[in-house]
């Protein structure tokens, strides 16, 4: 089989699927953020596909974090790609109607989930890899495990969305936060920052949090207040003609 079933191994999936369980909170989030304007009939393949290629990136992630953390300045990159991620989530993408498109929707989701646990894995790839003690049937063992405790906690999540719509705004504002660590923690400029601002990684986090509410909130609403302003902007050609 190529590999041993002893008390080492076991312990070390049991070790991996923790660490998963715990560093994947987020990342449930994310999908079922990008998830909550679907159609129902488009959730649930959208949830299943973005969480198969969240755990696809993350086992590739895992397997060659040791290059990534050499790569200057991609923190910085992802970082803001998630800032963006969660400014977009924070202002919602609401169509009615039959203004709704399914399959661009969907994909849209999917990508979504996709970039976003792209930036956020890279962390959890470290912890990943450390339990693993570099054993590869581990860590994909471990991972796929996951994926439907994954695809419960982001089902658990959306159902909790619809209810308590306020979750968005958290949801959007952890992203933020986590973008700003992100930010904060490139290897390019980590240290210049350090000696330069203290408690940075902290100003970063909160920083982030709440440039992502404050935009995503003001996008949404200048966007309702075109949505309002155009039925009246019709009424008034109307008279004209």
């Amino acid at each position: 089989m190529g590999f041993e079933l002893t008390a080492h191994f076991w312990s070390g999936l049991a070790q991996i699927i923790l660490v998963n369980i715990i560093l994947s909170g987020d990342n449930a989030l994310v999908i079922a953020l990008a998830c909550r304007n679907l159609d129902k009939r488009h959730q649930k393949p959208a949830i299943l596909i973005g969480s198969a290629g969240a755990i696809i990136l993350r086992i590739i992630f895992v397997l060659i974090v040791d290059q990534l953390l050499k790569i200057g300045y991609l923190k910085l990159i992802g970082g803001l790609l998630l800032l963006w991620i969660g400014v977009k989530l924070v202002q919602g993408e609401e169509e009615h109607g039959d203004g709704v498109k399914g399959a661009g929707s969907l994909w849209g989701a999917i990508r979504t989930i996709i970039i976003a646990d792209a930036v956020m894995s890279l962390d959890n790839a470290i912890a990943i890899a450390a339990a693993a003690h570099g054993d590869v049937t581990l860590i994909v063992l471990g991972l796929l495990i996951s994926i439907p405790l994954i695809i419960f906690g982001a089902t658990l999540i959306m159902l909790l969305l619809n209810r308590f719509p306020i979750i968005v705004i958290a949801g959007g504002g952890l992203l933020g936060y986590i973008a700003g660590e992100v930010l904060a923690t490139d290897p390019a400029y980590m240290e210049w920052l350090a000696a330069r601002i203290p408690n940075h990684k902290m100003w970063f986090e909160i920083g982030g949090a709440v440039i992502t509410v404050a935009l995503g909130y003001w996008l949404q609403r200048r966007a309702k207040a075109k949505r309002h302003a155009e039925p009246v902007d019709l009424a008034a050609e109307g008279r004209k003609e």
